[in-house]
């Protein structure tokens, strides 16, 4: 999030104090398999310390500072810090494992759509958690990006606005999927969501919401 140190408590609150719709994580495992909330694989962008969160113990993880003297959270507590929908975006196979427990454990099949850029980690979370919605991320992607989503069940594809195409959003419409652009930070992003009519945006800045459906 633009105006919080990211992924951190201080961040989901002040996201769903600000009125947006979904709130968007990322999941990572630690080296002794505890879910936490963090976008890149190492620590040393967002954080005090250095190194891959996998060769880091939760212990080692908490005693980092993630801006403002916030603490890198678990997935636990994001959930019971707010109370919006969350997607939960996973990284592979591993962290689908451990947060299919999470969700079987706290009954998040309503609350947590969980995403993915890769196909394996969503068909796997699908496989284990029956009824989870999901969402396909794509970076580079083409009109196969549907296909995709549509062979391990994805209900919506969450797709880089600056590739975005009117192709690929009727390729999605015609297989039934919703369209998800990110990240949409700027005027001219915002405009392209409304001319191509997605059904809804990520962003890093709450104040861009203006139309439709946001996560931050």
């Amino acid at each position: 999030m633009g105006v919080e140190p990211e992924n951190t408590l201080r961040s989901f609150v002040a996201a769903e104090q600000a009125g947006l719709d979904v709130l968007e994580l990322d999941l990572h495992l630690s080296k002794d398999d505890a879910l936490v909330v963090m976008h890149d694989t190492h620590v040393d962008r967002t954080t005090d310390g250095s190194g891959p969160i996998a060769e880091l113990t939760l212990a080692e993880l908490r005693a980092l500072d993630a801006g403002r003297g916030e603490r890198v959270p678990v997935f636990e507590e994001v959930l019971d810090a707010v109370r919006s929908p969350l997607q939960a975006e996973i990284k592979d196979v591993a962290a689908a494992r451990a947060l299919a427990e999470v969700m079987h454990e706290r009954n998040l099949v309503s609350r947590v759509e969980v995403s993915s850029f890769h196909d394996e980690a969503i068909a796997e979370i699908a496989r284990l958690v029956p009824g989870v919605r999901t969402a396909l991320i794509g970076s580079r992607y083409g009109t196969d990006i549907v296909d995709r989503a549509v062979e391990v069940g994805a209900a919506t594809v969450c797709l880089n606005i600056r590739r975005l195409t009117l192709e690929v959003v009727e390729h999605a419409r015609k297989a039934d999927l919703k369209t998800i652009g990110w990240v949409v930070n700027t005027q001219d992003h915002l405009r392209l969501v409304r001319a191509l009519e997605l059904d809804g945006a990520t962003t890093d800045y709450p104040e861009i919401k203006r139309t439709g459906r946001f996560t931050a």
